[in-house]
């Protein structure tokens, strides 16, 4: 998974926000606001709000890293190039780089309203002349083309679907993207939204009866509910089918149980009003599907926009769906709005990371800006509290069940059941003295200096981390590219020395050719000597392995015990020496280290495209 939301630059920022009980709402000077482009007059009116979430770097991207021109990046809108990065971020995560997954990779997922297209590029008439209305809505500035720039980019050849449902689009992509999975159109999937107010960190004005917020907070469930606040973020998640992702030993946040989506219809006062039957109906239908009973829930993410009517209506449908549950007050619930504000198509992914994030850590994060019930919502009859402070969530003999529901103005409702993620066995342990391949690289030589400082970063930060494990993710769960690192450490403090600098001569750097190729080169006889290998015998099991097969096949067709002559300790050098000269023992142990190192570097994901040999390697 990967975030960018209000003042969190990750995931791991955002879970830490969440436990602190931050809120992102900042209260703009007068002078910031005229530099923001807001008139004067409105400062000056009463019912100006001087508060917003605002989205750090939001100017940021990295356009050559994506392959764009600067001119092409300053066209493509702000919500498409965070959701590119976030996208990229959240592939990382997985560790399963595009050009290695061996099935179709989908996309779906939805942005908000284009309103730098609206402000900055249809303004500049000059840039409207040299290019057109007709490319420079396709070079990223429609709600159409936000999926389908991420598989171009990435090169995804899975089902591409860019999903509109109001501010429940980044759920109900969840859910799509779930069904693609099962129905096998899709082996991953990347699902989330992004939204960014254009104009940037500016206020808003208040209107009575509408659904923003007086004084720029947003209050779920409580007595003071007048309305929310809007945001701007962005969240992705990788989706894989359960049974892949554990026999890929993927790191797995939380599960998917079900999902369901539905719509109101006309059963309500009005097309921009919810509707309880509706919401019941979507949350009670993933419940059925996720085969969960209510009693199993332990917390649901609630859309909670902080309205007067609007969460009174939420929790009705709420108790509807969950009417079978006779205990009251057992399942606490929350809403990640009142820390980040709304943020429209994004808002239903939040909400989903934050409960996956829950699941991983054991926790429930509070609520924040609650003081008291909502007085139309009868909290002591209803299967609810609301969660207000940081609650530990222990298994308590049962596995962890929550809820995250998402309500999309119009009436798309979607409600997602998710559990934790089963336990995984522990890999096996490396040897403290096997020594470990770190690679790492990037485009340019600042890059690779960053990427090593922030890995040292991590290994300080997670001493628990396998050193080995470490290895494996930066061999095979990340892209390659041509400016290239690798060192060799044989354990963390060693590691540490040397990507933070102390040792720079361990450090090797490469830029990689596009038609560089790898050869095996294998030596005749000769090059034989007592316990050639036996330290990599000892240590890898691929290669054990092969040695240990050659062996049992020449059981008897020797006169010698040739593992004792060669592995062994028994015999003199002088002993060795007389017997290992002789070319029927020599040659197949020199075949054997051979073979057994060619599978050895195969093993590892390093093939020849040829072979050359001399004498006996020719074999």
């Amino acid at each position: 998974m990967a975030a960018r939301l209000p003042g969190a630059l990750s995931a791991a920022d955002y879970w830490r926000n969440l436990v602190a009980g931050k809120e992102s709402v900042e209260t703009f000077t007068d002078e910031e606001l005229l530099a923001a482009g807001v008139p004067p007059r409105l400062l000056k009116d009463p019912r100006y709000v001087k508060s917003g979430v605002r989205l750090d770097g939001v100017a940021e991207f990295d356009a050559e890293f994506f392959g764009f021109s600067p001119k092409e990046a300053a066209i493509l809108d702000p919500q498409h190039r965070q959701f590119l990065e976030c996208s990229w971020e959240a592939l990382e995560d997985a560790a399963h780089p595009p050009e290695r997954f061996p099935g179709p990779i989908g996309v779906f997922a939805g942005c908000g309203m284009g309103s730098y297209f609206a402000f900055n590029v249809l303004r500049n008439r000059q840039l409207m002349d040299e290019v057109g209305l007709f490319l420079l809505r396709h070079t990223g500035n429609d709600k159409d083309f936000l999926s389908t720039r991420v598989s171009y980019c990435f090169d995804l050849k899975g089902p591409s679907v860019n999903v509109q449902t109001a501010c429940s689009t980044s759920l109900v992509a969840i859910h799509l993207a779930a069904q693609s999975l099962l129905s096998g159109e899709s082996d991953m999937a990347l699902a989330g939204g992004v939204t960014i107010e254009v104009p940037h960190g500016q206020g808003y004005m208040f209107t009575e009866g509408e659904i923003l917020s007086p004084d720029g907070h947003c209050r779920a469930f409580d007595q003071r509910s007048r309305g929310t606040i809007f945001g701007s973020g962005a969240g992705v998640v990788v989706l894989r089918r359960l049974e892949d992702a554990l026999e890929d030993r993927d790191h797995i946040y939380a599960v998917i149980k079900g999902s369901a989506i539905n719509n109101d219809g006309a059963g309500k006062v009005g097309y921009l009003a919810p509707s309880v039957d509706g919401q019941a109906a979507a949350i009670a239908e993933a419940q059925t599907l996720a085969d969960v009973d209510p009693k199993e829930i332990g917390y649901v993410e609630c859309h909670g926009t902080g309205t007067a009517i609007g969460d009174p209506i939420e929790v009705s449908a709420l108790s509807q769906a969950f009417a079978a549950a006779t205990e009251r007050q057992f399942c606490g619930i929350g809403s990640v709005k009142t820390n980040i504000g709304h943020l429209d198509t994004a808002a239903g992914v939040a909400s989903f990371i934050k409960v996956c994030l829950a699941m991983h850590h054991e926790a429930i994060p509070p609520t924040i800006n609650y003081d008291a019930p909502n007085p139309m919502i009868d909290f002591a009859r209803s299967p609810f509290y609301v969660n207000d402070q940081l609650r530990p969530w222990p298994r308590s003999g049962k596995p962890r069940v929550a809820g995250v529901n998402s309500l999309g103005v119009g009436g798309t409702n979607s409600h997602v059941i998710v559990g934790e993620a089963p336990a995984q066995a522990a890999a096996p342990a490396a040897a403290d003295s096997k020594p470990q391949l770190l690679v790492w690289s990037a485009r340019n030589n600042r890059s690779l200096d960053e990427y090593a400082r922030r890995l040292a970063a991590r290994l300080r930060d997670e001493p628990s981390l396998e050193l080995a494990d470490v290895a494996s993710t930066l061999a095979f769960g990340r892209h390659a590219f041509d400016r290239r690192r690798t060192a060799v450490c044989r354990d963390r403090d060693e590691a540490l020395r040397i990507l933070e600098g102390e040792q720079p001569r361990r450090v090797h750097t490469q830029t990689v050719a596009d038609a560089a190729k790898v050869v095996f080169l294998l030596p005749g006889g000769g090059a034989q000597y007592r316990h050639m290998g036996r330290g990599l015998y000892e240590s890898d099991p691929v290669f054990r392995e092969h040695i240990d097969r050659g062996l049992s096949l020449l059981e008897g067709a020797l006169d010698v015990d040739l593992r004792e002559v060669w592995l062994g300790d028994e015999m003199s050098d002088a002993e060795v020496e007389g017997v290992f000269d002789r070319p029927s023992v020599q040659l197949p142990a020199i075949f054997l280290v051979e073979f057994a190192l060619a599978q050895s570097w195969i093993a590892r994901g390093v093939k020849p495209s040829a072979l050359i040999g001399h004498s006996l390697g020719e074999n």
